[in-house]
């Protein structure tokens, strides 16, 4: 082989396997992003199922607290009543 050949061989050579390690790269970054979107995506369903369960007992409470205070104002008429 004429040494322009081996050049040019040379050269082929290195330009493809850098475009393989390029490939290779670049997939393993999107493989990563995947894994990070999954994950957000995860923590996330997890916080609005968290703020559902919460926001829930909240309802609960403020319908106990109008109970209570219905009662307090029932009681409080009544006392008004029976003082006249």
């Amino acid at each position: 082989m004429s040494r322009r050949s081996k050049l040019v061989l040379g050269l082929s050579v290195v330009l493809t396997a850098a475009t393989v390690a390029g490939v290779h790269l670049n997939q393993r970054q999107d493989r990563q992003r995947l894994r990070d979107g999954v994950i957000r995506d995860i923590e996330r369903q997890n916080r609005k199922k968290e703020n559902i369960r919460l926001l829930g007992e909240q309802i609960i409470l403020t319908e106990q607290l109008e109970a209570e205070r219905e009662k307090m104002l029932l009681a409080k008429d009544l006392k008004k009543h029976d003082l006249k």
